[in-house]
């Protein structure tokens, strides 16, 4: 059943279309005529004096909207009943308030289009009086148009439209939708025809809940023949016609919860078949094809199931949730909105609250400059006070300090005289040590030069002793003048040994001389040391350079040798000759 929002909708358009004046009042008379026609449409008993009676304390003036109401929901809305036709009480407020708002030689579509347009905006408009239609409602118009003629969806003209209605801050009323589709601002293009029968279609799904229309045949209960019909699928019925221009209406199938639709084989040569099964009677219908079939039957459950739960139409409910969902971003929008005047009222707040607490500050700075004046002042005076006693103080300790100074300089002096002395000292037992560096070193030498001269000897001995060896080997007439040769030759073998004993008697001498050089280096050294130990005792900072180690050097009894790895090897192998040849 049609809400009571939706029936004062074309009702408010003929209370206004009365109101000549428009100061918001029409006569009694005209409420008189117009009340009578509403009983008549709605199918309600008329009592003639009830308007009378109703506003019998009221002076004989217009009656306003909020003076009809009360009359109006009492005597006519309040006793509604459900078989009245919504689409003749749409015609007769069309009939009162079309031709004092639209010329309709100016617009490219119908009056009977117009008037679809008119009933399709109070099925959209909102529940607000005076009544508009939203952006979104009239979107949702338009995308719906527009898919029922087959034309594609111009969304960015649609947006610059919507950004225009923005700036303006309006929303559109039912004659300017009219004047909107009527002038072709969306619609141009588009066939006069194309856009009627897409107005149509938009007019029946969205004003008079058609579901699902369409040709079938469907199967007579006396005769049982099969006549094509035109069937139109609403809610809670469906209707049958002999044709699309729903003059002679054939028969209605009322739907309920115990209705069910179900698919049929197919029989007596008819295909595509399906049954409405309803308590009292059962209708069975063919489709022109598998797809109609399916689609009606899917169309039909779902009206049942809706029935069942207790729903609205899918427009209807469609429309009740784009509405719920606009009222809740509203309902969000003004709690932010809200809170939004709260953060700033609580800003302002804060702001004044920062500005005393600035104002308080530079006044406390103001005062703390003045305090800080006045302080630095009584400082500066301390300051020159404490300077003169300062300079004062400062001349006696200076000459104090003068005195301390003199006596610190004076032996300063002393320890500089002591330490350039051990410099001196040092210097002299570095001098010393370098020189017996040198003296080991030419002793070294000469050491390698007797070793080299022995050596020499030794090869030359053994020379003799192979001559020797070879003369012994000759014959016998040899032997004399080889034992006067040997004879000669020991001589001179004697001489060389003598020699020979006088060359080690040299080195035994330059090893006891390198001895003692040894042990006037250690003198040196001990006494290096000594020196560096007094100087860094008395400096601190001095850093004594100790001689570098001869390397590689050879390690005996006596301490460090006088001669290389090298020279030794070489003193052993003739040591080992020596040995042989005297053996």
């Amino acid at each position: 059943m049609l809400s009571r929002d939706e029936i004062l909708k074309p009702i408010w358009y003929a209370f206004t279309a009365l109101d000549v004046d428009r100061n918001g009042k029409v006569s009694k008379s005209q409420l008189k005529v117009l009340s009578h026609n509403l009983c008549t449409i709605l199918k309600i008993p008329h009592n003639t004096s009830a308007l009378e009676e109703h506003f019998k304390d009221d002076d004989e003036g217009p009656v306003s909207t909020q003076g009809y109401m009360p009359y109006l929901n009492m005597f006519i809305l309040d006793k509604i009943q459900a078989n009245f036709d919504f689409n003749e009480l749409n015609k007769m407020c069309w009939t009162l308030s079309a031709p004092k708002r639209i010329s309709s030689k100016h617009l490219l579509i119908s009056g009977a289009d117009t008037f679809k347009v008119w009933c399709i905006f109070n099925f959209l408009s909102e529940d607000k009086y005076p009544l508009h239609i939203v952006t979104e409602e009239l979107e949702y118009f338009l995308r719906r148009l527009f898919a029922a003629v087959g034309c594609s969806w111009n969304e960015d003209r649609f947006e610059d439209y919507k950004m225009q209605l923005s700036v303006k801050k309006k929303n559109l009323n039912a004659w300017e939708l009219i004047e909107l589709i009527g002038l072709g601002h969306f619609t141009k293009g588009i066939n006069t025809q194309t856009l009627s029968m897409g107005i149509n279609v938009v007019f029946q799904e969205l004003v008079m809940d058609v579901i699902k229309q369409g040709y079938m045949m469907k199967k007579g209960h006396k005769r049982k023949n099969w006549t094509e019909r035109w069937f139109e699928l609403h809610l809670n019925y469906m209707s049958y016609y002999v044709s699309e221009d729903l003059i002679e209406q054939k028969g209605c199938i009322s739907l309920d919860r115990n209705c069910c639709v179900e698919s049929l084989p197919d029989k007596d040569g008819k295909k595509n078949l399906f049954i409405i099964k309803c308590v009292e009677k059962s209708f069975e219908i063919s489709a022109s094809d598998k797809k109609t079939k399916q689609e009606w039957i899917q169309a039909i459950q779902d009206c049942i199931v809706r029935i069942r739960q207790g729903l609205s139409s899918p427009h209807r409910e469609s429309r009740q949730k784009r509405r719920e969902m606009r009222n809740r971003l509203k309902a969000e929008q003004e709690m932010m909105e809200n809170r939004m005047r709260k953060l700033q009222l609580a800003n302002e707040r804060k702001q004044a609250q920062l500005e005393a607490m600035t104002k308080n500050l530079q006044e406390a700075s103001m005062r703390g400059d003045l305090e800080e004046q006045r302080r630095l002042q009584t400082q500066n005076e301390l300051l020159d006070q404490y300077r003169r006693d300062l300079e004062q103080e400062k001349m006696v300790k200076m000459e104090e300090k003068v005195v301390e100074k003199a006596s610190e300089v004076e032996q300063y002096w002393q320890r500089t005289q002591e330490l350039e002395e051990m410099y001196s000292q040092l210097k002299k037992a570095l001098d010393d040590e370098r020189q017996a560096k040198e003296d080991e070193e030419a002793l070294r030498i000469l050491q390698a030069r007797l070793l080299q001269e022995e050596a020499n000897k030794r090869l030359e001995l053994e020379k003799i002793h192979q001559q020797q060896q070879e003369i012994l080997s000759q014959s016998q007439k040899e032997k004399e003048e080889l034992e006067r040769e040997r004879r000669e030759k020991e001589s001179a073998l004697q001489a060389a040994q003598e020699q020979l004993e006088s060359l080690r008697r040299q080195r035994e001498g330059a090893q006891e001389e390198y001895m003692a050089i040894t042990k006037k280096l250690e003198r040196a050294a001990n006494k290096t040391k000594n020196w560096k130990h007094r100087v860094s005792k008395q400096e601190g900072l001095l850093r004594i350079i100790s001689p570098g180690t001869k390397s590689p050097a050879k390690i005996t009894n006596w301490g460090p040798a006088a001669f290389t790895e090298t020279e030794l090897n070489e003193l052993e192998r003739i040591c080992c000759s020596e040995a042989v040849w005297m053996c």
